[in-house]
């Protein structure tokens, strides 16, 4: 079964793509194609997106309807995950799949070698539909140049986008493999290299005219294409080869495509689009505001606040005000001479430099002049994280304009936390219970019983706190409105059916428990940590595992590893347990490379199925948190029979926090996954809690590129 996954408030994804909140600057005027990425109408262009931008474009071409999502990570990288609509053919046979219309799968990619000079065209590569059945597998060269308004480009493609075959394969001179291009597609989910630059090439290209008004662009281009010689026999009439489009901005986060294709066809698109690295977070108008300090209640004509000595101030009013204001669920605060340590963990704020600075101001307002330095000591479930020390004159001076941002940040300190010596003035009484209730969904794509299998759920989740560091919690899930009455394929399977039953466990109770868990963490030494758990892990396995891990404070690496037993849970998801079980495990190295933010981390170990492999995952992250990646697992079955389609396991994804999107501050987040395809092979345990997102507060990177929002 295809699967995308939505995790979290799917309205606030929507609203993010919908334009909900503007972006920082204008958007580039490079617009995406019917195929998804830049481009012009069936083909694309060597142009890019500016980086972070995140485009949904929906496009019908009879008989074709793509639905495309592309991303730009990287300035130079583009890359693009599509679902294509064949109208006019089925699925399969209809015991299987009915009326449905067949789908098809497509991963692509693009690379710029080199930008546009005065003299020289900008260039890029790429490849469509790398794997799969690859009905619309293409690689390209093409290059694109400006001049005035309009924008030329011009491109050689092997395969689909060059089925017209224009000259002999220049690659015939190395090889006379080059040739012939083989015919269909791995089907299994393989990279297709074998077709690679095979067979003849035809030529490509177009020009794009940027009008006097910003919301129109026109759009002409050669299409190298043979439509008379279609996959799947799949023929379509052609009078010419060259199609005419025009490009409506509608606003900035919407883009309307009408066009002409092949003499033959009108075309429509839309594009829902926005900059994931630009995005300018809304209003938080439900935010508390933060407390004037004295400099400010004095510009509005209003008495300072009265200040005491911090053996005279109401330290659980404090701690009170902390937590409602500063988002700090305060467990202790002390002294050291003249620094005052507020230790705690941020419950709200996203940006750590919010929190800190609300908290300045605070202690700002109530505490005398013998104590010179505040300091932040983070925590997270129980862990100490990072010290975050502010010098108090300095940052009043920041506020009243007399000290700019990069002066101020020679003021702020950030340091490991090590024991010191400090005296106590509140510690605060342990909260032992809390939760929530929301509405959750989520889908799957592309099966043969339904393109889309769709579940809207509501939520009820609560913690029991033993201690700081040990807590009892879980989730229990009520089921709104669903079709899963469609749902009746199971994918086939050699392994263990370790995810393949998905079908059972999304169909078998109205009313799930889809976690309940014992949960334990401890700093077991300078920059290493611990994280034990037991009971029910995640909505199909039982056990119990833990996990270390090594993250030395300051550095851009860390490596950890876990060991779990786990038990397959019945399809109810209540208590009960079948038979199979199994160990699993993995050691992980994360190394953020300092390029452009790019964080890779390579996993080694033990998979569900009882497969040995290695998991590889690379993403970006930007300046405000927002992240885009895609992972491949490849194990001791994968390209096996065994494995079944797919051959290997991968996806792509993007992480968006919620406080780009809410009118309120908030530290969850919103994920959104694509796995083309859900096998048995490569399938990993999905903990609720890991080591590493659990000791993100210990990158500085976030602190440091949004400082600003320490005058918030």
């Amino acid at each position: 079964m295809r699967r995308t996954a939505l995790h979290g408030y799917c309205r606030a994804a929507l609203a993010l793509l919908a334009g909900s909140a503007g972006l920082a600057h204008a958007q580039e005027t490079y617009t995406q194609s019917d195929f998804g990425g830049v481009g012009l109408l069936q083909t694309p262009t060597a142009r890019m997106a500016r980086e972070g931008e995140f485009s949904f474009v929906l496009s019908r071409t009879t008989p074709y309807t793509n639905y495309n999502v592309s991303m730009q990570p990287l300035p130079w990288l583009e890359g693009s995950f599509r679902y294509t609509n064949v109208s006019n053919r089925l699925y399969g046979p209809r015991s299987l799949s009915g009326s449905q219309t067949y789908k098809d799968k497509s991963i692509d990619a693009k690379v710029r070698l080199w930008e546009e000079s005065r003299w020289l065209p900008a260039v890029a590569v790429g490849a469509r539909d790398i794997g799969g059945t690859g009905l619309f597998s293409s690689e390209y060269v093409v290059t694109s140049k400006r001049a005035g308004p309009f924008d030329f480009s011009l491109g050689l493609a092997w395969g689909y986008m060059g089925a017209r075959g224009d000259i002999a394969n220049p690659l015939n001179v190395i090889s006379d493999r080059f040739e012939t291009r083989p015919t269909g597609g791995t089907g299994t989910g393989k990279f297709s290299t074998n077709k690679f630059l095979r067979g003849r090439p035809g030529f490509f290209g177009g020009v794009e005219y940027r009008s006097p008004w910003d919301w129109l662009l026109l759009k002409a281009e050669l299409d190298g294409n043979d439509y008379k010689h279609q996959p799947q026999k799949n023929n379509q009439p052609e009078r010419w080869p060259v199609n005419l489009g025009a490009v409506f901005r509608i606003n900035r986060n919407v883009d309307l495509t009408v066009g002409y294709e092949r003499g033959k066809v009108v075309t429509a698109g839309l594009n829902l689009h926005s900059n994931l690295a630009t995005h300018v977070d809304p209003p938080k108008s439900f935010d508390p505001k933060p407390e004037p300090v004295a400099v400010e209640t004095r510009q509005a004509g209003t008495p300072p606040p009265e200040r005491k000595t911090p053996e005279q101030v109401d330290w659980p009013a404090v701690a009170k005000e902390l937590h409602d204001n500063a988002g700090i669920d305060v467990s202790r605060i002390g002294r050291r001479g003249s620094e005052l340590v507020v230790h705690g963990e941020q419950q709200r704020f996203f940006y750590p430099a919010e929190g800190v600075g609300r908290a300045t101001r605070i202690i700002d307002n109530r505490v005398d002049e013998s104590i010179g330095w505040l300091t932040i000591a983070s925590e997270r479930n129980g862990m100490p994280m990072v010290e975050t020390s502010v010098h108090r004159p300095r940052f009043i001076e920041l506020l009243d304009n007399r000290l700019d941002l990069a002066d101020f940040r020679r003021s702020v300190e950030q340091d490991p936390v090590t024991p010191r010596d400090e005296e106590v003035l509140y510690r605060a009484p342990l909260k032992r219970f809390t939760g929530g209730v929301s509405l959750g969904y989520q889908q799957n794509l592309g099966g043969p019983d339904a393109f889309v299998l769709y579940q809207v759920y509501g939520a009820a989740s609560g913690r029991f706190n033993v201690s700081r560091n040990l807590w009892l919690d879980g989730v229990l899930t009520v089921n709104v409105a669903n079709n899963y009455d469609k749902f009746k394929y199971d994918a086939p399977s050699n392994l263990s059916r370790v995810r393949t039953n998905l079908r059972q466990y999304l169909t078998g109770s109205d009313v799930t428990m889809p976690n309940f868990q014992l949960t334990g963490t401890r700093r077991l030494g300078q920059d290493l940590y611990g994280l034990a758990y037991a009971g029910m892990l995640e909505s199909m396995y039982a056990g119990a595992g833990g996990e270390v891990l090594y993250r030395p404070f300051g550095e851009r690496w860390a490596v950890g590893a876990d060991i779990n037993w786990v038990k397959q849970r019945g399809f109810d998801q209540d208590f009960s347990l079948r038979k199979y079980h199994v160990i699993t495990g993995q050691a992980t190295g994360y190394l953020d490379t300092g390029f452009h933010d790019v964080t890779v981390a390579v996993s080694v170990g033990r998979y569900l199925a009882g497969d040995w492999g290695t998991t590889i995952d690379v993403s970006r992250e930007f300046h405000n948190g927002a992240r885009m990646g895609a992972y491949a697992t490849v194990t001791n079955k994968s390209g096996s029979a065994g494995y079944g389609e797919g051959s290997f396991d991968k996806g792509i994804y993007v992480s968006i926090p919620f406080d780009m999107l809410l009118p309120h501050s908030s530290r969850s987040r919103a994920t959104l996954l694509w796995q083309p395809l859900i096998r048995d092979g490569g399938a990993r345990l999905n903990k609720r809690y890991t080591l590493y997102t659990l000791t993100n507060d210990l990158d500085s990177d976030l602190f440091d590129k949004n400082l600003e929002k320490i005058r918030d």
